[in-house]
């Protein structure tokens, strides 16, 4: 089942998410519609937040930079109740985009490597260092977890460039070609 993306302007957005135990309720179908949801949407990474749940779980599939990176080949993860442990490496600019903000993409600055310990969609703990492009999309997905966006990286300036768009994002004036839950007032 594709779930509707939550879009900015939507408080849940701006909440920190809440862990979650092996027992949650319908976990792997939860699993599998994020998956359906990120695809269909042609996303890379999709975190619960943008799908209506607060709860500190995301999925990736960074094997689109394979191109560039080889080793992103078969790149799919799931990442539950993740916590980053340590950011390293230079800072690197790239163009970025959100599910969550249509028709906005900007460039963002982000260290270019991420050691992350999180549980699989088996609930096996993990500890591994990503670097690139999956070490970004992880940084970008990790962010909705604890209610950031990543126009919160941009300087005042660029945010107010950005006012008039974002304002109709929240009045559900954008038409992807994906779902999208419009914020309640």
């Amino acid at each position: 089942m594709k779930y509707p993306v939550t879009v900015y302007g939507d408080p849940l957005l701006r909440k920190k998410a809440k862990e979650i135990t092996k027992d949650y309720p319908n976990l792997k179908e939860v699993i599998e519609n994020m998956w359906e949801t990120m695809y269909y949407s042609d996303g890379v990474g999709l975190a619960a937040p943008q799908v209506g749940l607060s709860i500190r779980l995301f999925v990736v599939d960074a094997s689109s930079g394979a191109d560039e990176e080889p080793e992103l080949e078969n790149f799919k993860k799931v990442f539950i109740n993740p916590e980053i442990l340590h950011k390293d490496g230079e800072e690197w600019v790239m163009n970025e985009g959100c599910l969550s903000l249509p028709e906005i993409r900007e460039d963002v600055e982000r260290p270019d490597e991420v050691t992350i310990r999180y549980f699989d969609e088996n609930f096996v703990e993990h500890e591994e260092t990503f670097k690139g492009f999956a070490g970004r999309v992880i940084q970008h997905e990790y962010d909705h977890l604890d209610g950031v966006l990543f126009i919160d990286y941009l300087s005042p300036l660029r945010k107010r460039l950005l006012k008039g768009k974002l304002a109709n994002i929240a009045k559900g004036k954008v038409q992807p070609h994906y779902r999208i839950k419009i914020p309640v007032k």
